[in-house]
């Protein structure tokens, strides 16, 4: 199954949040009950009008990662789980490195995955 790493308009941001959602759901243990609910509507109103993003697509053009940058920072980086282990993260990685010329990342240290 391939993928290619894309732009992304506001309009998918839902589908952002989506993947967002999910991937929280399976790496973030460590967040108090509530807090993905209390998050989810700063992540489609806020965050992601913070960064600049790109996406990772399947050939259908489904959305199953994405990464969000300022400055030279990767602020965000989530996975669909049913797609972690797949290269998606170190690709968009990679893309953020030699796009956006990122020099740091921010890593929630309590996501022992990350």
């Amino acid at each position: 199954m391939g993928f290619v790493i894309d732009k992304v308009v506001k309009e998918e941001y839902p589908v952002l949040v989506d993947v967002w959602e999910a991937s929280v759901r399976a790496t973030h243990d460590f967040l108090a009950p509530g807090d993905v609910e209390r998050f989810k509507p700063l992540i489609l109103n806020q965050y992601l009008d913070a960064v600049s993003l790109a996406c990772a697509r399947k050939d259908s053009g489904e959305i199953i990662g994405f990464v969000g940058v300022k400055e030279d920072k990767v602020e965000m980086l989530f996975v669909h789980p049913a797609m972690m282990g797949e290269g998606v993260g170190r690709t968009l990685m990679n893309h953020a490195i030699k796009h956006f010329k990122i020099k740091k990342v921010d890593v929630n240290e309590a996501n022992n995955q990350a």
